[in-house]
């Protein structure tokens, strides 16, 4: 169980199968009016309570054993993120669970993550779910600083273009010019040395206005989060610059709150770009946290088509990204592809690579079985057949990319006694962690040269 007393239980993404939950520990602290006798079918119910929200995050609560022998387990897949539980035996609120990143430093969960942002220049947004709000919110929310990040990266682009609007701007004057307020004019009117003084408002183009004093207090909500005790203190460093630059570009700028802006057709992309990230900010800012998760798989995915651009540009090769292989009939059944997309296509003179990536824990359980593992496996091992299907090569080789903790290669050959066609297959394992890219990337090139120079002694 979690220190936290609003935690139910928390366990990382990727977990194929987590430490047991007794079931009368489960009784004595959050099932409370459950019957001891019949833990099981408090079990099954607390499942239909919550398995909407167990679907969102893609984890599969397990129950074991019999009786009082009666132990929950639970399976985590390529989400991270938390959920609001119910109680099987009131149906009330208990605790929050949360799935939280596997590769993680020991400060902070997410400062690998925020180095593969900043590398592929590019974020996963949080998904939310409507529910009940977390009962843990501020210990399991979505961590703000991700969002601020962004934003301040965006801003210090987009105070560097000049966008102007149209401000209504109340000015004195000596002589009647523009639209005079004579209400007020008529007010000091009386007194001589007055009345050559007229307020007049104006519309005038400039660089202060509303929607950008809202977009300064937007600033000032991420500068504050990325300056708290929530930010890894190697990020607070990197951004040390940045705040100097924008806190000189913005000092002579009011600060407008708002609880959204705007987002108008005429505005500029990067404004758009920067507003929509704004009320990202603002939403996390001021609204309760309900259920929320964010799929590290993308990430996996990018990063490993960024890994191989990498190689590709060192060894003259041309990479396709989600390259489409499209389809061609005379009759379409409904419920057929329309095309096959692997990840990576990888050409290198007469050789064609296949790359798919797929976070899953496989090469986490290398000495462990499961029925799951196997299921998923063949349908990647499968999958990658097809796409190499397209390589003109006899003997064909494709990579099938999952995350690991550690570096690691694994060569499997499928040979056809029919035909004498080899398919080999490397399970490379990919760490999501910069500090070891060098290496892999210099593993992967070795690989890729031996292939090569097995193809020319079969020449």
């Amino acid at each position: 169980m979690n220190s936290n007393n609003n935690i139910f239980f928390e366990i990382p993404c990727l977990t194929e199968k987590s430490k047991s939950l007794s079931g009368l520990e489960l009784q004595k602290k959050w099932f409370k009016k459950a019957d001891k006798r019949y833990l099981g079918e408090a079990l099954q119910k607390f499942f239909e309570y919550n398995i909407g929200l167990f679907d969102f995050i893609d984890v599969v609560p397990k129950i074991e054993g019999i009786g009082k022998d009666i132990r929950l387990k639970f399976r985590s897949g390529k989400f991270v993120g938390a959920i609001p539980l119910r109680s099987p035996d009131t149906g009330k609120q208990i605790g929050d669970f949360v799935v939280r990143p596997r590769y993680t430093s020991s400060h902070d969960h997410y400062s690998e993550y925020i180095d593969l942002v900043n590398l592929l220049e590019s974020v996963i947004t949080p998904e939310f779910k409507h529910s009940i709000p977390l009962s843990s919110n501020n210990n399991v929310k979505p961590p703000l600083y991700l969002e601020s990040v962004k934003y301040v990266k965006i801003l210090q682009q987009a105070v560097k273009i000049n966008w102007n609007k149209f401000q209504n701007i109340k000015r004195i004057y000596n002589t009647p010019k523009s639209q005079v307020d004579w209400d007020e004019y008529a007010e000091k009117e009386f007194d001589p040395k007055m009345r050559l003084f007229y307020p007049c408002h104006e519309n005038v183009l400039t660089r202060f206005h509303r929607e950008f004093f809202e977009l300064k207090f937007v600033y000032n909500i991420a500068k504050k989060e990325i300056h708290s005790s929530n930010t890894p203190k190697d990020i607070k460093f990197q951004l040390q610059n940045t705040f100097i630059f924008l806190d000189t570009k913005l000092k002579n700028f009011e600060e407008r709150s708002s609880r959204e802006l705007s987002i108008h057709n005429s505005d500029p992309l990067i404004i758009k770009k920067l507003k929509s990230q704004a009320n990202k900010i603002l939403k996390n800012n001021f609204e309760e946290i309900t259920a929320w998760r964010i799929d590290y798989s993308i990430l996996f995915e990018r990063y490993v088509q960024f890994l191989f651009q990498q190689i590709s540009s060192e060894i003259g090769a041309v990479q396709l990204n989600n390259y489409k292989i499209k389809r061609h009939a005379s009759y379409i059944p409904p419920w057929s592809l329309n095309y096959l997309e692997p990840d990576i296509i990888l050409i290198k003179d007469d050789l064609n690579f296949v790359i798919d990536a797929k976070y899953k824990s496989h090469l986490l359980n290398l000495t462990s079985v499961t029925e799951t593992l196997k299921e998923e496996h063949r349908k990647d091992i499968h999958q990658l057949f097809a796409y190499s299907a397209f390589s003109k090569n006899k003997n064909k080789i494709g990579f099938l990319c999952y995350p690991t903790n550690e570096i690691l290669s694994i060569k499997l050959n499928y040979v056809s006694s029919i035909s004498n066609v080899e398919n080999a297959t490397i399970l490379l394992g990919i760490p999501m962690k910069i500090s070891q890219m060098s290496n892999l990337k210099n593993g992967i090139i070795d690989i890729i040269s031996e292939v090569e120079k097995n193809r020319k002694l079969v020449a």
